[in-house]
């Protein structure tokens, strides 16, 4: 996501003339097929599934390329891909059902039902509601305390309720948007407070099986079959390869729903009927979808990706962004976890519903496909979203090799040299939110590792002084992170250290900014 969010207001449109017999039609199948083609081939990306949803019927269900590379399974309507952050709107889904039942109430207060909840301001802590678990408005900073559970840990949900009194806000309680995860997993909890079940029960029956979404499932664990899951993808070096499938139990309420083309049809149908279930039934009442719907969180649209799309207002509802689009109204979300993004869009006015799922980690490529189909039922001039989307693409790839290059070749190669002995940096360290880090001299090198996880280790590469680079051993992390270590006054040892990103493209989540780092021994 910070690909689009870094780059997006920098690139210069590109259009296609408009063709008259395309506007507002569905888009022609061979069409399709060429842009999603080109799209897998300009991104290297080895798997997409496209369905739309067009007055209440699937009209389009396709699967293009592979499971995963270097094996012949094919995708297909039937494969499970991880939806990412598209679950948020599931979990809003749920606590609609319980305010449609009476239990709770958008605005009650979170310490009413989480009496442990504490945020870093007490007057923030008191007034906090449940509406504020869902917009993304609390004053914390974008991603903050991602790295509880990015890449896998084995914090508990427990412990991300207790660390997010350690969290600093960067902005005032409800004055910016700033997009989390760790808020949507406290919502979760509030299932498990008023009903007695679990997120992971409660979502699943009452919204998957009662929706018939099988063999969609709340996280891998809960996958029965494997055979049709989608691997995920990322270049590693350059080179496109399979990585590890992300462990999301943790953070289930954000982002850990396994789903197909199948299943999501049936949630778009759903959202595009008020609430109203294929039985005739009611999920949630059509008062509580309006509310999901309407505008809660203010954003910013000074983009040209706003102005060429014709958005003048921008905002974020529960679980769902929303926007005007060439005179419609777009309801519509990314997801994202390591290795694979999705998209799904409603356009309530044309009961519309587009659904984009990949396995493989590249933004631009699911923007481009998405991006194509709706310009299509909107009547948009036809633009080329491929190269659009490419320019984007190539931009991020000159800022990190630019960041790159400054690492390789600093201004000063004699200031390369540690300011003091490696020993000197040797020790176990303590954050207050995220816990304990060790560097150790192995092999005539520093070593930091994160407690919690495995996949935050790495050799300490000196830059300059006290500052350090730390290149973990998982490369596919695209995380590399500037390490600066802190001197005491008036002696000769380090008290401390913080880090920061290297790379503009590296993911938001890697939130090291948020960390501060003692040394205790």
């Amino acid at each position: 996501m910070r690909l689009l969010i870094k780059v997006i207001c920098t690139c210069a449109s590109i259009f296609v003339a408009a063709d008259a017999a395309f506007a507002k039609q569905a888009m022609d199948a061979a069409d399709l097929d060429r842009v999603v083609t080109r799209a897998m081939e300009t991104y290297s990306v080895p798997g997409v599934a496209v369905g739309v949803v067009k007055d209440g019927k699937l009209v389009v269900s396709k699967g293009y390329g592979v499971r995963e590379i270097g094996k012949p399974g094919k995708v297909d309507a039937d494969t499970l891909f991880a939806i990412g952050s598209n679950t948020k709107a599931f979990t809003t889904a749920a606590l609609a059902i319980l305010v449609d039942e009476g239990k709770i109430r958008w605005d009650d207060k979170v310490i009413d039902y989480l009496p442990d909840f504490r945020l870093y301001d007490p007057y923030v802590t008191r007034e906090f509601t449940l509406r504020d678990l869902l917009t993304h408005r609390s004053g914390l900073g974008l991603g903050a305390g991602d790295l509880l559970f990015v890449p896998s840990t084995d914090f508990t949900r427990s412990d991300i309720l207790h660390a997010l009194r350690n969290l600093k806000p960067v902005s005032s309680f409800r004055s910016q948007f700033d997009y989390d995860n760790l808020l949507y997993v406290v919502a979760g909890q509030i299932i498990p407070a008023v009903t007695g079940l679990s997120w992971e029960d409660f979502v699943e029956s009452r919204i998957l099986h009662r929706l018939g979404m099988e063999p969609c499932a709340v996280n891998m664990a809960r996958v029965k079959d494997r055979a049709e899951v989608a691997a995920p993808h990322t270049e590693v070096d350059g080179q496109l390869k399979v990585i590890a499938v992300q462990d999301l139990q943790l953070v289930a309420p954000a982002g850990a729903i396994q789903c197909n083309l199948n299943g999501m049809a049936k949630w778009i149908q759903v959202q595009l009927s008020g609430g109203k279930t294929a039985s005739g039934g009611s999920l949630f009442s059509t008062e509580q979808q309006q509310e999901m719907w309407a505008p809660q969180t203010i954003q910013r649209t000074l983009s040209d990706f706003d102005k060429m799309n014709g958005t003048h207002f921008k905002a974020y509802g529960l679980g769902w962004g929303l926007s005007d689009l060439h005179g419609y109204k777009q309801v519509a979300h990314n997801g994202g976890v390591m290795g694979m993004v999705s998209r799904v869009v409603v356009i309530p006015e044309l009961r519309l519903g587009v659904v984009v799922l990949t396995n493989q980690q590249n933004v631009p490529a699911l923007m481009s496909i998405a991006m194509q189909i709706v310009d299509a039922y909107t009547g948009a001039a036809r633009r080329d979203w491929v190269a659009y989307f490419k320019q984007m693409d190539e931009k991020m790839r000159q800022s990190d090799a630019a960041a790159l290059a400054q690492i390789r070749h600093p201004a000063d190669a004699s200031a390369v040299k540690p300011t003091l002995p490696l020993e000197a940096y040797v020790g176990e360290y303590y954050d207050a939110w995220r816990g304990d880090a060790a560097v150790r001299l192995d092999g005539g090198r520093l070593v930091l590792k994160f407690s919690h996880t495995n996949g935050l280790e790495g050799a300490l590469e000196p830059y300059s002084g006290n500052i350090f680079v730390v290149r973990w051993n998982d490369r596919s992390l695209n995380a590399d992170a500037y390490v600066r270590f802190s001197q005491d006054f008036g002696a000769a040892k380090i008290d401390g250290m913080t880090l920061r990103a290297v790379l503009p493209s590296t993911d938001f989540s890697f939130d090291f900014q948020d960390l501060d780092f003692s040394k205790i021994r």
